[in-house]
């Protein structure tokens, strides 16, 4: 059976689809097409259940579709659902499709009304909901990411303080409300008990340097920050690298379960009963459970409604 996967973004969307991309192959001996956008392709390039990987950018959809009509599929898992793999599905209609259900209607109770009726499973499980018509099963080995050697930077790269254990903090997140203030950021590092790496995006770097000048000025090394310096695939490396990791719900926080590190991962605006907490690793919530606002959204938004912030001013630091 030759199947085309489709999850264009986000980061962690995609690299929850690897047990689906895994269970097929191993499972069915599936021949394994999967699309993304170009911006993700180091994380898959590697990937051994993957025959062939399709980067929208790199090509442009309709050139996409031209050559997926060519390669006549015998079925298409949809793990996006949007109107783009609609139209997709539309132009290659005569090959059978299923989609992944969003639940659209749960999250919209739970964030507007509050009223719980999301299932308890993670994301990943509700995406084998989608091909368990297939006979395909969780096989339960978790997220995977393989990282060509070509991306692992030199032993001596970690200063030396640094090469006997460190904790990697992934500081950014799409929406602000999903992000710790800074100073709040600061404080949890102040807590830490080895040395922290921040890690994130160019977007981060000006906060990753304002929080290591902090330390700076006190005349600490407690804090480097990696923020923008690196690529995603080596910061990804550097998670794999750390003994714990501190994060927002974004990413490169979920690559860390691919490692099977334990992740402290850091709710503020959304919360994890929209079945985005880590998956299948040891893992801890810290989030501010006595709030009747949350969750205010499912994605993140740039301002507080409330304007107090509590969600995430209020934290406590765990470890």
């Amino acid at each position: 059976m030759k199947v085309l996967v489709i999850r264009f973004s986000s980061i962690g969307d995609c690299i929850w689809v690897t047990p689906i991309l895994r269970c097929l192959k191993t499972q069915r001996n599936c021949e394994v097409h999967f699309v993304t956008k170009e911006q993700y392709a180091a994380l898959f390039e590697a990937n051994p259940h993957i025959d062939k990987l399709h980067l929208l950018g790199k090509k442009k959809l309709s050139e996409l579709i031209s050559l997926w009509r060519k390669e006549k599929f015998d079925y298409i898992i949809d793990l996006h659902n949007n109107l783009r793999t609609f139209g997709i599905k539309l132009a290659l209609w005569n090959v059978p499709a299923k989609s992944y259900r969003k639940l659209r209607w749960q999250k919209w109770l739970l964030v507007n009304l509050k009223i719980n009726r999301m299932p308890a499973n993670h994301v990943v499980d509700r995406y084998f909901e989608t091909i368990q018509h297939l006979g395909v099963q969780p096989d339960n080995k978790g997220l995977e990411l393989h990282i060509p050697e070509k991306y692992h930077l030199s032993k001596d790269f970690f200063p030396l303080t640094y090469q006997k254990g460190f904790i990697a903090f992934v500081i950014g997140a799409s929406y602000a409300t999903k992000r710790m203030p800074q100073s709040k950021i600061i404080e949890f590092c102040e807590q830490m008990p080895l040395p922290v790496v921040l890690v994130g995006g160019k977007e981060d770097e000006q906060v990753g340097n304002e929080i290591e000048q902090y330390f700076t000025q006190k005349a600490s090394q407690k804090v480097w920050n990696l923020c923008g310096k690196l690529s995603l695939i080596q910061s990804a490396w550097v998670v794999s690298q750390a003994e714990i990791v501190y994060g927002h719900d974004t990413g490169l926080t979920h690559i860390a379960a691919c490692f099977q590190k334990k992740v402290y991962m850091i709710f503020g605006s959304t919360t994890p009963q929209l079945g985005l907490y880590p998956y299948q690793t040891p893992h801890k919530i810290i989030e501010n459970k006595n709030l009747s606002c949350r969750p205010c959204s499912r994605l993140g938004k740039q301002v507080c409604p409330k304007k107090h912030f509590k969600c995430m001013n209020e934290l406590k630091f765990e470890i």
